[in-house]
């Protein structure tokens, strides 16, 4: 049969079609195999690794090196690079309702068939590959059903076992398995559908929602696309779901900017050049002797159009550990550190850097003397800082997947042999603002707020993390408000700026400790080193950023869904919402890092009497 090329989007291929998931294809639905995979004749591996991460992977406790997945190419007329995937379910079932049997891989050993028409059934001639059935010539699609583990299994549904699980009689039971696979018929009726084997006439019924967990099945392979069963067979029982159920594929990503020192090197330099090349840099430090280690300087140096001695000064800051120089940071550090970038003047700035800022701090500041009162004179008092992020580097991860709810992770490679994670550049840049910390902190003292708060806190402990988002979060009036807040922007966005709020995501910085953090993020970044166009650093100007924010404070007050959603005791994925819903602060999935939940309109607009709207308390004039 025929190769299915699917063509799908970097970012993608790192979350919902990353490995283990389920694609639908324009013919068929695929399983992603894991990246041992990836690194086949044509993709160009080595040419693959993504430099000046060593802080991102410090930070995010990486043990492994970032590579970017292969792109396809078409060479003389073949596809090369391209991912591998195989089709599954294995299983298709007849469309025509009065048949509804089940043929297991139809598709192997497959030879041209006699086309024909049946009951006056009418066959598209431009559809020659399409499966038929081989009892009344119907057509036939895959079953949308699987069976997923807690440990991270993916397998078809032992059809054949639910139909004579619980038959009466012995025999049934004792009914062989038919590896033909076109023994069983799926009956669909008002009551609902039945599992039938056409050969004991043993049956079953069958709703995937309503079915008990069942054991994996032993000997089955823990990847459809392995050969190899689990060392053991799963303690825990599989579910049977349908293919888009959130319980098949939960991918988990980690995400971080790439800023100073890393941001700023210098590419195309000696030093940039041979770091990147592995094979150089070894074949100098392996020399055995001084006098061939000279001799492969010359040579390099002649390779790379420079003096041997500026080679030299190249190995030498590399082996003083260039580019961070042993600067190490721990996952805590991460939000802490960028924080601090955005915040701080960097000097000397290049506009070619991976991290470039501008501050209007001052002129945010100044703007108040215009405005006579009302909303926009408190959100200038409430906001501390206003800066452009001309442009920014993101580095996205994906460290593995997990099924069924299940707390075990799956690498990417499955077995943990390989010394690489899947990864993505992406580039663009965003508005960063952060609110004032005295304002904020007098917000903060009040009980009704932290009772509020700790209602939040104790739905989320209890759930044990929503969204799976990379770092802890400390579920904190400020983290509520910041998040809130930032939705509420998003949407501003993509209402009056003809942002598009899919195409924005948000990165809050957010802590009452030692170092206190109330910083939000709105940044676009595509996997384009030319970035987006340059709207969204235009509306960080004063003017406009103050119209922008001052809109999207006001849209807090009012829902078309009000009372009902601000009177919400809470809502959505376990109650981990209250005055927040599709209508008001709600954003698509893709754009949250906490997977759309801890949302409350009333840490922005307040609720009377005893909860006060935050720029009531933060925006008035000292």
């Amino acid at each position: 049969m025929n190769e299915e090329h699917i063509p799908v989007r970097l970012s993608h291929l790192l979350r919902d079609c990353s490995v283990g998931a389920v694609v639908r294809g324009p013919d068929s639905l695929v399983v992603v195999q894991d990246i041992r995979g990836w690194d086949r004749p044509g993709s160009e591996s080595s040419d693959r690794e993504i430099q000046y991460v060593e802080r991102v992977r410090s930070a995010l406790g990486l043990d492994r090196r970032l590579r970017s997945p292969p792109r396809a190419l078409e060479r003389d007329g073949t596809v090369v690079g391209w991912i591998p995937a195989l089709r599954f379910p294995t299983w298709m079932r007849c469309t025509n309702t009065k048949c509804g049997l089940l043929h297991h891989a139809p598709w192997r050993n497959r030879r041209p068939q006699k086309r024909h028409s049946r009951d006056n059934e009418s066959l598209n001639s431009a559809d020659p590959d399409r499966f038929r059935c081989s009892e009344c010539s119907g057509g036939l699609e895959q079953v949308p059903w699987l069976l997923v583990h807690e440990d991270g299994y993916l397998a078809d549904v032992p059809w054949h076992y639910l139909a004579h699980k619980d038959a009466p009689n012995p025999k049934q039971k004792e009914c062989r398995y038919d590896w033909k696979g076109s023994y069983l018929q799926m009956e669909e009726a008002e009551t609902g559908r039945r599992v039938v084997c056409t050969t004991c006439g043993a049956s079953a019924p069958f709703e995937a929602g309503k079915l008990p967990r069942l054991q994996f099945p032993n000997g089955t392979w823990q990847q459809p696309w392995m050969r190899e069963p689990p060392a053991k067979s799963p303690d825990a029982a599989a579910w049977v779901t349908e293919i888009n159920d959130v319980r098949v594929h939960a991918p988990d990503i980690c995400t971080a900017l790439v800023i100073p020192p890393e941001s700023r090197i210098r590419r195309g330099t000696v030093t940039d050049r041979l770091f990147g090349s592995t094979k150089s840099l070894d074949s100098i430090q392996s020399a055995r002797s001084e006098l061939v280690r000279k001799s492969r300087i010359r040579q390099l140096a002649s390779e790379y159009c420079c003096t041997p001695q500026e080679l030299k000064e190249a190995i030498a800051e590399i082996e003083r550990g260039y580019p961070l120089f042993g600067k190490s940071l721990t996952q805590g550090d991460l939000l802490a550190d960028e924080f601090r970038a955005l915040t701080e003047e960097i000097p000397d700035l290049r506009e070619d850097e991976d991290f470039v800022t501008e501050h209007h701090t001052r002129g945010w500041k100044e703007i108040i003397s215009t405005l006579d009162g009302g909303i926009p004179r408190k959100v200038v008092n409430a906001v501390s800082n206003v800066i452009a992020v001309n442009r920014l580097k993101e580095i996205m991860v994906f460290r593995g997947f997990r099924r069924a709810n299940g707390e075990r992770l799956t690498p990417p490679d499955i077995t943990g042999e390989c010394d690489w994670y899947p990864a993505i550049e992406l580039y663009g840049e965003g508005i960063f603002f952060t609110l004032d910390e005295t304002r904020l902190r007098n917000w903060e003292d009040s009980d009704h707020l932290r009772r509020r708060a700790d209602e939040f806190s104790q739905r989320y402990v209890q759930r044990g993390g929503a969204g799976n988002p990379e770092f802890e979060i400390d579920v904190t009036p400020r983290f509520l408000l910041c998040h809130t807040l930032a939705h509420l922007v998003i949407r501003q966005l993509d209402a009056e700026a003809g942002y598009p709020a899919a195409s924005l995501k948000e990165r809050i910085y957010c802590s009452d400790g030692k170092a206190p953090m109330a910083g939000i993020l709105i940044y676009v970044a595509v996997p384009d080193e030319e970035g987006s166009l340059g709207g969204l650093m235009e509306l960080a100007k004063p003017k406009r950023f103050l119209r922008l924010l001052s809109g999207a404070i006001e849209a807090a007050d009012w829902c078309s869904l009000d009372p009902v959603c601000a009177e919400q005791e809470g809502h959505g994925l376990d109650l981990l919402n209250r005055a927040a819903c599709h209508a008001c602060a709600l954003i698509p999935e893709t754009s949250c890092r906490f997977g759309n939940v801890l949302l409350d309109r009333v840490f922005v607009k307040g609720a009377k009497p005893d909860i006060p709207a935050f720029l009531d308390v933060a925006g008035t004039d000292a």
